[in-house]
């Protein structure tokens, strides 16, 4: 589980936009890409961005 606190300052690294939580993902949904976490470290490389695809961008259950 990522700290909230630590999600408040996180920002994406390719447009400096909001980070959304979700799953084991944070999402970007300005320039439409997440960073993976893994072990609980986000992964925040822009190498290792991954494109959204639609369904990703669904949020019903989101809290934001």
């Amino acid at each position: 589980m990522l700290n909230k606190e630590l999600l408040k300052i996180l920002a994406c690294p390719i447009c400096k936009g909001e980070l959304i939580l979700k799953g084991d993902k944070l999402i970007c949904l300005k320039c439409k890409k997440y960073y993976p976490i893994k072990d609980g470290i986000p992964i925040m490389i822009i190498d290792e961005a991954k494109e959204l695809n639609r369904e990703e961008y669904k949020f019903k259950d989101d809290k934001r």
